[in-house]
């Protein structure tokens, strides 16, 4: 299977912290392959994922998308390459006064100049587009309703169509469901694993729900002082193995510890 991201030795410190955020991580995630990163709170898993979108810029290693190295890229070069990072955020980072098809919309900046964005010069190819994937996920109603007042169910909904829009060859999901009840949660995960099942897409997604992790994914990545200490098919993660990661056994676990 084609490797569409690899991670090699990546590290990063930050300026006053005594050990690294994340360290000596190395991995790769093939086309179509949904892949869950779990750990105890601070093991490194959000800063991971900003390193592989560039949020913040690793201090050694390599990243490369679909072959490409992305690690040094200048910040001019930066907006096209996130094109083939689609983002979905915990806490949806919609622009609430605007509406779904709007906020769906700006997952086609990246292709468009600064004035066809400000302007909002979407092609009817893209707006069709947009249709149809809001319609497909249970949105077609929403589409001229403010994003603001949704639920929040629906609101990661439009988050996840908006990542779509970049037609991304991979999905970099944080936290995505650590918002939501467990009804919309299910949802959310169902939503995002067909969808890359079906469009080949690769999907790293950080949760701290350990049978979210067991359910959905096909491989689990576990971190804890942000190194990797386990990597293996979901299948063979164990209870040992969960306490190998998180550092005690799982029916110790508390949410301060897992979120």
């Amino acid at each position: 299977m084609q490797n569409i991201l690899e991670v090699r030795d990546l590290k990063k410190s930050y300026r006053g912290m005594r050990q690294s955020a994340v360290k000596n991580i190395t991995f790769s995630v093939t086309k179509g392959e949904m892949v869950g990163v779990i750990g105890p709170s601070g093991a490194g898993k959000s800063t991971l994922l900003r390193c592989i979108n560039r949020l913040v810029e690793p201090s050694a290693g390599h990243i490369l998308i679909c072959g490409e190295e992305i690690t040094g890229v200048p910040a001019s070069k930066v907006r096209q390459l996130r094109r083939r990072i689609g983002m979905v955020f915990q806490h949806y980072n919609l622009v609430g006064r605007l509406t779904v098809m709007q906020n769906v919309m700006h997952g086609r900046l990246g292709y468009m100049s600064t004035l066809e964005g400000v302007f909002g010069l979407y092609s009817e190819e893209d707006k069709r587009r947009a249709v149809k994937i809001l319609e497909q996920t249970g949105l077609g109603e929403f589409l001229y309703h403010r994003a603001d007042k949704l639920s929040g169910g629906q609101k990661q909904r439009v988050g996840v169509v908006r990542a779509l829009m970049q037609q991304p060859s991979i999905l970099l999901c944080d936290e995505p469901i650590a918002s939501l009840d467990p009804a919309n949660a299910q949802v959310i995960m169902e939503l995002i694993k067909n969808i890359c099942k079906e469009r080949e897409i690769a999907c790293l997604v950080n949760l701290h729900q350990v049978d979210a992790a067991a359910r959905y994914t096909d491989r689990v990545i576990g971190m804890n002082g942000g190194e990797v200490v386990y990597d293996g098919p979901t299948a063979n993660l164990s209870e040992q193995m969960i306490e190998q990661v998180y550092g005690k056994p799982m029916n110790q676990l508390m949410i301060k510890d897992i979120c």
